[in-house]
C-alpha cells in the first residue's frame, strides 16, 4: 500500500476579505511527480507556504509524512527540498560553496556532506562551473544551481515552483530530465509551472485550481474526460461555401465548425470518425483542401476549457 507523503484536509487561508484557500484537500502519494496547476491567483503559491508552514492558516490540517506539520516540525522539514520561483543563492559564495552552505543545514557529518555537495554538482551538470560566483552564471546555470542547493541534502519531497521559468532549452531540457532522475531514485515531487507541456510529460497526477478551490483532479487522461473537445481537425481550405460549412456543423459529434477563410477548424467531441465523414463532405462536393490534420486535447485545453480564462498576471 502506498504511504501518503502530503494531506491536506479542508484548508482556509485569508487575507481580510479575500479568501486565498477555500476549503482546499489534496492527498499525494509517495513516489508521484504531482502537478499543481491554477492561472495566477488560483492559490498555488499559498498551499505551497502553508504546506511548508511559512504561513499560518485560519482552518484546515496540514500532515506530512504522516506527522501533522507545524513551524518547529524540524523533523519533517529535513527531508524536505524547496525551489521556488526566485533563485535564492548567496551572491558571496561559489558555486560549490553554495551547495555546502545550504547542504550543511540539514547534513552535519563533513564526509557524508561532501559526498552529497559533489553528487548534487554532478547532478546539475555544474562541474565546470564550481569557483564560478552566481553573478557570471547564466540564468539556466543559475536555475540549476538553485535546484542543486534545493536538493543536495536528499530530501524525500520536493516542491519545484516554477523551475524552468525564461531558462534556455539546454538547460530546461537539463532539468526536467533532473526531476525524473529525482523521483526514480525515490523523491516525491510537487510540481507547479504554466508550460503545460512540461506538466504533461513529467506528472503522474494533476490538480487544478482556481479561486482557492480545487477544480479537477486526475492523470491527464482523466483530466482530458472530463472536457467536451476529444479532437480537433484542421483542413487547410481557401473556399468553402456556407451550405458545406453549415453541413459539416451538423454531422454527428460536431460541436464547432469556424472557416477563417485558410483554414477550417472542427471541433469534436466523442465519435471515432469524424475525419472520414468531414472529408466525406467535401469530396462529395468536389471541394479541393490541402493539408489535414487532426489533433487530440492537449493538458492547456483542458486548463482552458476547465478554469474558463487564459493565465492571469497577478500573484498567488
Amino acid at each position: 500500500m502506498e504511504n501518503t507523503v502530503v494531506k491536506i484536509e479542508n484548508l482556509v487561508k485569508r487575507y481580510g476579505e479575500l479568501i486565498a484557500l477555500d476549503h482546499f484537500s489534496l492527498e499525494i502519494k509517495e513516489g508521484e511527480i504531482f502537478g499543481l496547476l491554477g492561472p495566477n491567483g488560483s492559490g498555488k503559491t499559498t498551499t505551497i507556504n502553508c504546506l511548508l508552514s511559512l504561513l499560518s492558516y485560519d482552518k484546515g490540517n496540514i500532515e506530512l509524512f504522516g506527522k501533522k506539520m507545524t513551524p518547529v516540525s524540524y523533523d519533517i522539514k529535513k527531508d524536505i527540498g524547496v525551489i521556488m520561483q526566485n533563485v535564492a543563492v548567496l551572491n558571496e559564495l561559489t558555486v560549490y560553496e553554495n551547495i555546502d552552505y545550504f547542504c550543511g543545514l540539514y547534513i552535519s557529518d563533513k564526509a557524508l556532506r561532501k559526498k552529497y555537495v559533489e553528487e548534487a554538482v554532478e547532478f546539475a551538470g555544474l562541474g565546470d562551473f564550481v569557483k564560478f560566483y552566481p553573478k557570471k552564471l547564466s540564468g539556466g546555470l543559475l536555475r540549476r544551481l538553485n535546484i542543486a542547493c534545493g536538493i543536495a541534502h536528499k530530501p524525500k519531497l520536493i516542491i519545484l515552483d516554477e523551475p524552468t521559468v525564461a531558462v534556455d532549452p539546454q538547460s530546461r531540457n537539463r532539468i526536467l530530465e533532473g526531476i525524473e532522475e529525482l523521483n526514480r531514485a525515490g523523491a516525491t515531487v510537487i510540481y507547479t509551472s504554466h508550460y503545460m507541456e512540461e506538466v504533461e510529460q513529467l506528472c503522474t497526477r494533476i490538480a487544478i485550481m482556481d479561486k482557492g478551490r480545487k477544480i479537477a483532479e486526475g492523470t491527464k487522461e482523466e483530466l482530458k474526460r472530463m472536457i467536451r473537445n476529444t479532437e480537433t481537425v484542421t483542413i487547410e481550405i481557401i473556399e468553402l461555401p456556407e451550405e458545406v460549412r453549415a453541413q459539416i456543423a451538423s454531422l454527428p459529434h460536431v460541436y464547432s465548425a469556424e472557416h477563417d477563410g485558410e483554414r477550417l477548424v472542427i471541433c469534436c467531441s466523442g465519435g471515432k470518425h469524424n475525419l472520414i465523414r468531414i472529408l466525406d463532405v467535401l469530396q462529395s462536393r468536389d471541394l479541393g483542401f490541402g493539408r489535414v490534420y487532426t489533433e487530440l486535447p492537449t493538458l492547456n485545453d483542458v486548463f482552458l476549457e476547465i478554469t474558463g480564462k487564459a493565465l492571469r498576471d497577478k500573484e498567488d
